[in-house]
């Protein structure tokens, strides 16, 4: 019997391609912003702050990256998911590190979370803009 199981993770190298593509993308809107790729376990692979970009919008594209992955679905679909539910409401929004507004995507490979991605720096709806454009650009769907 094996105690242990592989974990599929994003490569360093795909990291850097999708954060390229953030870049790109955020430049096309004229928005500075701060990107960020975790593995699948939420540990931070990747890391751009553009020219410009809020400084408190470095953590904040951490946080969704590593919310995104550690729940393998997007930080916008948190608000939906616990606005009627007192004890989750009141309750996990004070959890450390979670995010619960968009701009954050668990990046997935066949059905797997192989790591998370977080972009901040606009309104919510521009980060959640330059994400889809540069998980699309890379191949990869934004869930």
């Amino acid at each position: 019997m094996t105690h242990s199981r592989p974990i599929a993770t994003i490569s360093a190298a795909a990291a850097r391609e999708l954060t390229d593509a953030a870049a790109a993308a955020a430049a096309e809107i004229g928005v500075p912003m701060c990107i960020a790729v975790t593995c699948a376990a939420g540990n931070l692979i990747y890391f751009q702050r553009m020219d410009g970009a809020p400084l408190l919008s470095t953590d904040i594209a951490i946080n969704k990256a590593y919310t995104a992955a550690g729940f393998g679905m997007a930080t916008h679909a948190w608000h939906e998911f616990i606005k009627n539910d007192p004890p989750l409401l009141h309750g996990i929004v004070h959890t450390d590190r979670l995010v619960t507004f968009g701009g954050g995507y668990p990046v997935k490979e066949e059905g797997a979370v192989i790591g998370g991605f977080g972009i901040s720096g606009g309104h919510y709806h521009q980060d959640m803009e330059v994400a889809t454009k540069a998980l699309a650009a890379v191949g990869l769907a934004a869930e």
